[in-house]
């Protein structure tokens, strides 16, 4: 397993395992970031990593996104 910031911008992914506190876990659920769910990297830029979620865009920070597992 490796942390999402790995992945490299295009390839599609399988989240594994979403780390954290309860309360960013939560969050990152709300997001569409579940166990199972298909991620894609768009790109990353300014510490910040764009993705494609259950099929909507989503711009999360490289913090957030080193707590979610692929």
């Amino acid at each position: 397993m490796l942390p999402l910031t790995f992945a490299q911008e295009g390839e599609a992914h399988v989240i594994k395992k979403i780390g954290g506190s309860a309360e960013v876990r939560k969050h990152l659920e709300n997001l569409g970031f579940v166990a199972g769910g298909n991620v894609i990297v768009v790109t990353k830029m300014n510490g910040n990593v764009i993705v494609n979620v259950k099929e909507t865009r989503v711009a999360i920070s490289q913090e957030m996104a080193q707590k979610i597992m692929i």
